[in-house]
């Protein structure tokens, strides 16, 4: 039985604490967020605190981090230095630094595990798809075509930090379409050519709005990307178009089912009879096991020693890097925020 520790008790930490209560190998014993005024125990035994570092004086085996973006690395490295296991939510920070620093500090604790909470690999419609992608039938990947958008910056009464980049770092592609651009890598691999336009015209905050992305792998995979907070009808949606078809990841279920039915579309193409309308088989899914999935690989890989498969620290490097990546190819944008080359990032 594993003895939990939750940084960071608001929406997403609740949610968490959920999960591990479903959890068979995992116990929360106490939780801090900067809301609570001082320590003391909730009714079911469970202690509080105010701040992170009186936390993890408790006797924990595992700290998850759900807090600010300019806190979360922080709590981490201090987990780490604790010889705890921990778990973090995406983003790993504000910026590439802030991963590349935790990064270094994991090295120096090989029997901890660290991993970072990019949920959206852990949906069924998305292992759908990639096992039909690896399994070879459809052929090798053409391009892809991202588009994951909401209508605000702030959505469904989430506190305002989301604006400010000393907090957040970022705006909506740090914020929501890392998501995206983490699943793009996850289908493409590596892209080594980068064109972007960033965009904060609309909301007029100092993070950005839009985000619009050119990519391009070494192999010569095009990874076309619109993150966007002006997307009034919220939106999610990958087109992955193979030699011999298309895999179309539509809508993704979430607690404010916003983004539509969460669905699987996979085109087989007949070149010489279809006429660009190809049979189509189309896969609903109506239950969210990704958070409990995700928090049980979590806690398999400690009881067991194997190594984080989704969602390590090296993955959320990577996908940390190209973010980074979009940013800096806009030159203006660049200049408007003196945003570091991610090339001179070394870990």
């Amino acid at each position: 039985m594993l003895k939990v520790g939750i940084a960071g008790y608001g929406i997403v930490g609740k949610r968490r604490h959920d999960c591990l209560d479903r959890n068979p190998h995992t116990k929360i014993v106490a939780v801090c967020d900067r809301n609570f005024d001082k320590k003391g125990k909730f009714s079911n035994g469970i202690n509080f605190y105010p701040t992170y570092q009186e936390l993890i004086r408790e006797k924990l085996d595992v700290l998850f981090v759900c807090m600010t973006n300019d806190i979360a690395p922080e709590a981490t490295i201090a987990g780490l230095n604790k010889n705890l296991h921990v778990f973090c939510e995406k983003p790993p920070g504000r910026n590439l630094e802030d991963i590349a620093n935790v990064i270094r500090c994991e090295r120096e604790k090989p029997n901890s595990k660290l991993m970072y909470g990019f949920n959206h690999r852990y949906h069924d419609s998305i292992r759908d798809a990639l096992k039909i992608m690896k399994s070879g039938k459809l052929g090798k990947i053409i391009n892809l075509r991202g588009v994951y958008g909401k209508s605000k910056i702030i959505t469904f009464n989430q506190p305002d930090w989301r604006t400010q980049r000393s907090i957040a770092g970022g705006g909506v592609l740090l914020d929501q379409g890392i998501h995206m651009v983490d699943l793009m890598r996850t289908f493409a691999g590596e892209f080594i050519e980068v064109q972007s336009f960033i965009e904060n015209s609309h909301w007029n905050y100092d993070v950005e709005d839009n985000a619009y992305a050119l990519m391009k792998t070494e192999d010569g995979v095009i990874g076309m990307l619109n993150s966007s907070a002006t997307q009034w009808r919220h939106r999610f949606n990958l087109d992955i178009n193979l030699q011999k078809g298309s895999l179309i990841l539509s809508g993704i279920l979430s607690s404010t089912k916003s983004y539509g039915a969460e669905t699987l579309t996979v085109a087989s193409v007949n070149h010489d009879s279809d006429n660009g309308d190809p049979f189509e088989q189309i896969t609903h899914y109506n239950n969210d096991p990704s958070w409990d999935l995700e928090v049980e690989h979590f806690t398999r890989c400690i009881n067991e020693g194997l190594p984080i498969e989704n969602g390590s620290s090296q993955e959320a490097f990577n996908t940390m890097k190209l973010v980074s990546k979009i940013y800096y190819s806009d030159s203006r944008w660049r200049s408007k925020f003196n945003i570091n080359n991610p090339e001179d990032i070394k870990i």
